[in-house]
């Protein structure tokens, strides 16, 4: 079992083997903050700080029938000790948040953490309900804005999907262009249902556009950035002609937007097709805007 649901796992237990599920998602926030290299990142949703990715976990774990699950809550049914399998260091932040927030409801847990952790908060539904106006307005002053035109460059290589998704709300993005031909991914939140989903839960739009991606046959044997750049020497001369219409559609939604994303796996710009496409439409001449690799 990976660790991080132990983590899971052993603060159910800890809170008496039941949590309501808004409630769990705060204490495991607070828990993570508190990691020299937390387990679980978290992004700003409709009731706070959220991760997809324990989420995701809690839905395997009750598939696997160590956990139940109904519409507000998550029971622990596996008999095991959990905390037992926990580090040392884990186990006395596991202690320190039963101790801290132990009777907290629901609503205290989300309040402490809009107080504490304003960004967190900036999308949430009951800020508004939960905070009085002075404390309201913090909320709304911590919400990333830009009224830049620029065009980002993402890779989700070596990063969970929530620091993937905070690195575009911080940034104010508005548009996620995806330019893999192929939009599947082995790793989580990464193909296009489901980065779709997720982008659309945060406010920002998923388009996919296909036909300025390299097919998944022509990166077969790439080793050495020599391996690549003759990759993308091929790319510049063949696949950037053919798709000038594509990159000019790129353009008028930055002009449209404001702030869009070009993504794609590698996290290294310097191996990815990304860089090439941006530099194309760079060398539009209409081109008057900021190119950023975030």
């Amino acid at each position: 079992m990976f660790y991080r649901r132990k983590i899971i796992l052993a603060l159910l237990q800890t809170f008496d083997s039941h949590l309501p599920k808004i409630s769990l998602q705060k204490l495991l926030f607070l828990f993570a903050s508190r990691q020299n290299k937390p387990d679980y990142d978290f992004v700003p949703h409709l009731y706070g700080c959220y991760s997809f990715s324990a989420n995701a976990d809690l839905t395997a774990m009750v598939r696997h029938g160590q956990l139940s699950e109904d519409k507000a809550s998550f029971t622990k049914i596996d008999a095991t000790d959990y905390v037992k399998a926990l580090d040392v260091k884990d186990k006395k932040i596991l202690i320190d948040i039963k101790n801290t927030y132990g009777k907290l409801t629901t609503n205290s847990l989300m309040k402490l953490t809009y107080l504490n952790y304003q960004y967190y908060a900036i999308n949430s539904v009951k800020a508004k309900e939960i905070l009085n106006d002075e404390q309201y307005v913090m909320v709304l002053n911590a919400k990333p804005r830009n009224n830049n035109i620029i065009l980002y460059t993402i890779g989700y290589e070596g990063i969970s999907l929530e620091e993937y998704l905070n690195r575009l709300i911080k940034n104010d993005v508005k548009v996620l262009v995806d330019v893999r031909n192929n939009p599947l991914s082995m790793k989580f939140g990464f193909s296009k249902t489901q980065l779709k989903t997720f982008c659309a839960s945060l406010k920002i739009e998923y388009i996919h556009i296909p036909e300025v991606g390299i097919q998944s046959s022509q990166r077969q044997e790439l080793k050495t950035q020599t391996d690549y750049d003759k990759l993308f020497e091929i790319y510049k001369k063949q696949n950037l002609k053919k798709t000038t219409s594509q990159q000019l559609q790129i353009l008028n939604l930055l002009k449209d937007r404001k702030r869009i994303a070009l993504t794609c796996f590698e996290a290294n710009i310097c191996q990815c097709h990304r860089k090439h496409l941006a530099e194309a439409i760079v060398s539009l001449p209409e081109w008057e805007y900021e190119l950023k690799h975030i």
